[in-house]
């Protein structure tokens, strides 16, 4: 089994992050493949830079030549997982999505640590899109962007735990969502400062696209992720195959 990670943002080494959690996910077996975009940000924290994003993962995984069995999308609350579902025929993951609902199955509450504060509204709508946010007591962001996890990980890493920790007394989770594809790691040293559950986002897309691959299922193709229809769409793809 192949499983494409794909990054949602142009940072090589945020790739390699994800992928080496992916990896050590995985079954024996199951291949990961990690993908960078072509275009876009260094790092994904607003409605625009995710848009972008949106295209540049969609034309990275239409320009990957080899056969694969599932596309996981490695952006927390971003743009774009419906577009891969109408293009491709296998199963397609979000991270925001699989985090949430093996969340929902390990506590009463669960709550989101995210970076700055201004993907918070991003986030709280992909959860309402995808039906849930009953069962997310908070989102709740560090202060601190994306690259600062590279730049100053100390600090990151506790501003982040600290977060954790304040969801879990103050908003009662009983369960920690790591809201970001560059956060996979962190997850022990969260658990053991607030004694909950910690779900890495990457770390459950590849259990659940393994799943899925492995029952035989994909996605509905009768109406709403149905193929797009055949018309002349001018600069795509932006990548050859």
């Amino acid at each position: 089994m192949r499983i494409l990670v794909v990054n949602v943002n142009t940072t090589t080494s945020i790739t390699d992050a994800i992928a080496k959690q992916a990896e050590a996910a995985a079954a024996p077996g199951t291949e990961i493949v990690g993908l960078t975009p072509e275009i876009g940000a260094e790092s994904v924290e607003g409605n625009f830079e995710s848009y972008l994003a949106a295209i540049a993962v969609m034309d990275r995984v239409r320009s990957y030549p080899e056969p694969y069995d599932a596309v996981i999308q490695a952006g927390y609350g971003e743009h774009g997982r419906e577009g891969l579902q109408e293009l491709l025929d296998v199963p397609v993951v979000d991270i925001t999505e699989a985090s949430a609902s093996i969340a929902m199955m390990l506590g009463h509450k669960y709550s989101v640590v995210t970076t700055l504060d201004r993907t918070v509204p991003l986030i709280e709508d992909r959860l309402r899109l995808a039906g849930l946010d009953a069962k997310c007591a908070s989102v709740r962001a560090s202060g601190l962007p994306v690259l600062a996890l590279e730049t100053d990980p100390e600090r990151t890493i506790e501003a982040i735990v600290d977060e954790a920790e304040a969801a879990v007394r103050e908003d009662k989770a009983e369960v920690i969502c790591l809201g970001c594809g560059g956060m996979a790691g962190l997850d022990d040293k969260i658990r053991e400062r607030t004694g909950v559950p910690v779900v890495d986002g990457v770390s459950a897309a590849v259990k659940l696209a393994e799943s899925l691959v492995g029952l035989g299922l994909s996605t509905s193709k009768v109406r709403t992720y149905a193929p797009p229809r055949p018309k002349r769409i001018t600069g795509w793809p932006l990548a050859k195959p």
